[in-house]
């Protein structure tokens, strides 16, 4: 007789949450967010607006004996990028290497143990705009997060900073929960790479992956925050990624959905700062049975801003998609550029996708546009490789890659495409991405544009 897939509010006990406080060594403050977290969990929707509950698509999820305590041996890693932060999360917890030439620059970082030791200051900078999660992912992650840190760069640091973060998935009932706070000063440049992957897979139990960033740039500083999400299809993950900005600031959200069983992604931007801009893009590529459900929110406070944002998914087999752009201009925004592009293209019969851009806008004196389409390959265009001796099947992966890579071309990192076609090929062939000793997936170095060479970084032509 099939059994039923386990209600939510089985996943997690009120035990194990007052045990991990207990573990962590929560400061009061917290450990009462912990607690209304988990008391949110258990009451709120998956989706808050019930405009959009009927796109999502969250079946199958059992995150029933997860364990957001447990420790195991920590995995093998590659060598280290040069002059690169490198922080790792695995079963054994978090591994932090700072190169002696970026510790003697004045940059703090403080892992989660020391914020929870240290002064109000820290932690509550640390703790921005986590009191209230909004939906019951977002509080299940407030309630289950067992790692962290806050990096700050100070005003006027000269030199570009690399930051490498891996999160390496290998036992079952895995739960991980990080938290990220980043401080960019003024003039400063960050580069931050977020990598999720998987030892190979184990045949039992899903596992929670949760990536909640926050970052407050400083006036004329440039952060890029590339993800690169490549996890086995037993993971569940939810990201949630917000920012504010100073004057003249610049933002770039890159995702790169490649794995994972069911996903979420919540980013939202304030560009609080006169001048700043964002350029918000994302890739999906899902295959057999994996679903994705990005919301994109970015609002213009300030005048003179702009906003890119650009989600193109390809899906395939019952895989499914939902994207959604929200641009939101204020009163006082004058001057405001904004473009949103919702594109997704469909490979087979059992695939689906929905794509919702929005515009709301309360200023006249703006330009904002939007786009969406939703459809198979165009057939004229695989009938015109075809002629040309290239067999239907490569055509349509051609076409599928060059879609995507639309995306990737106007990212601010160089030759992005070239760096994730390794990746997407192998998730294309039907392949896994795993986490192996001699076969580490890991990005490798990378140069930004908008340093003194390339001054400005690539924006949309049509707002141009």
């Amino acid at each position: 007789m099939a059994t039923s897939t386990p209600q939510f509010r089985e996943w997690l006990t009120a035990e194990q949450v007052t045990d991990l406080s207990k573990t962590l060594g929560d400061p009061t403050a917290y450990g009462t967010t912990r607690r209304e977290a988990f008391g949110r969990f258990r009451e709120l929707p998956l989706e808050p607006n019930p405009l959009y509950r009927g796109y999502g698509y969250f079946a199958g999820v059992d995150l029933s004996h997860i364990d957001p305590a447990l420790r195991a041996s920590p995995v093998d890693l590659p060598p280290a990028l040069p002059g690169a932060v490198r922080i790792v999360h695995d079963a054994s917890g978090t591994r932090v290497e700072i190169p002696p030439s970026v510790g003697s620059t004045g940059i703090r970082f403080v892992p989660l143990d020391e914020l929870w030791k240290g002064g109000n200051g820290h932690l509550s900078a640390y703790l921005r705009g986590v009191e209230e999660p909004p939906d019951r992912l977002s509080a299940l992650a407030t309630a289950l997060l067992n790692r962290g840190y806050r990096l700050e760069v100070p005003d006027g640091h000269r030199e570009p900073i690399r930051i490498q973060e891996i999160t390496v998935l290998s036992r079952p009932h895995e739960a991980i929960s990080v938290r990220r706070s980043l401080h960019a000063g003024a003039d400063t440049q960050v580069l931050l790479t977020e990598e999720v992957y998987s030892t190979p897979s184990v045949p039992e139990g899903q596992r929670l992956y949760a990536s909640q960033t926050d970052l407050d740039v400083g006036d004329r500083a440039k952060v890029a925050v590339l993800t690169v999400h490549a996890p086995d299809l037993r993971t569940v993950s939810l990201y949630r990624r917000t920012a504010t900005t100073g004057a003249d600031a610049r933002i770039a959200w890159l995702w790169n959905g490649l794995g994972g069983f069911r996903t979420k992604v919540r980013n939202a931007t304030k560009l609080t700062g006169r001048g700043s801009v964002v350029d918000d893009l994302q890739t999906f590529y899902g295959a057999k049975n994996q679903s994705y459900d990005s919301s994109v929110d970015v609002t213009h406070v300030a005048q003179d801003t702009r906003a890119n944002s650009v989600t193109r998914g390809v899906f395939t087999d019952d895989a499914r998609g939902m994207s959604r752009g929200l641009i939101r201009i204020e009163p006082d925004a004058r001057k405001t550029l904004a473009y949103v592009s919702e594109h997704a293209m469909l490979l087979s019969r059992g695939a689906r996708s929905d794509t919702i851009p929005i515009l709301e806008i309360l200023c006249r004196d703006v330009k904002a546009t939007h786009s969406t389409s939703v459809a198979p390959v165009d057939p004229e265009r695989i009938f015109y490789l075809e002629t040309r001796g290239v067999p239907r099947e490569e055509a349509v992966r051609l076409i599928g890659e060059g879609f995507l890579a639309y995306v990737h071309e106007r990212a601010p990192i160089s030759g992005l495409r070239e760096i994730l076609y390794p990746t997407l090929t192998r998730r294309w062939e039907g392949g896994d991405i795993v986490w192996k000793d001699g076969d580490y997936p890991t990005l490798p170095a990378l140069s930004v544009a908008g340093t003194e060479t390339a001054p400005e970084w690539r924006f949309d032509s049509k707002l141009r």
